[in-house]
């Protein structure tokens, strides 16, 4: 398996694991559209953040994205992990744990960055099962949001 910082070539792939991953877990149709251009905005505004693939005989089998968080506490970048989605097939096959150990060694590599996030459903336990493989741990706080009407 190899894993690399996503190209330009690599946007249908990534559009098409939004598109999977929204209606795995949320049942949400994403918007052709919007989820096309929002892939596509970061690649063209590296402060957006960057996609991670992983590849394996020559198909993407997986892939995450990272953006940022400024953290004045820390005078350093929280990386957050978000949009991870792995293609069926290839699940329980350690994709993850490769996606995130390339993460986790590029984010020693910077001072600027202090941590790694990410959040998760309350119920895929799954999920949070594997994040504690990986050194994560629960934080103490809950997170809130408010959509505003686009």
């Amino acid at each position: 398996m190899k894993v690399r910082i996503a190209e330009k070539t690599d946007i249908p792939s990534l559009i098409a694991f939004n598109q999977a991953m929204a209606l795995e877990t949320e049942g949400k149709r994403l918007v052709d559209e919007l989820i096309s251009e929002g892939v596509a905005a970061v690649f063209e505004d590296r402060g957006k953040g960057f996609y991670v693939v992983a590849e394996n005989e020559g198909g993407i089998v997986g892939g995450l994205m990272i953006t940022y968080e400024w953290s004045d506490w820390r005078n350093a970048w929280f990386w957050w992990i978000q949009s991870v989605y792995v293609v069926p097939e290839s699940r329980g096959g350690g994709v993850y744990r490769e996606l995130h150990e390339f993460v986790r060694d590029l984010a020693r590599k910077r001072p600027d960055v202090f941590g790694i996030r990410l959040y998760v459903e309350k119920e895929n336990f799954g999920a949070q099962k594997v994040y504690e493989r990986m050194g994560m741990e629960e934080t103490a706080y809950l997170m809130f949001e408010e959509e505003l009407d686009r």
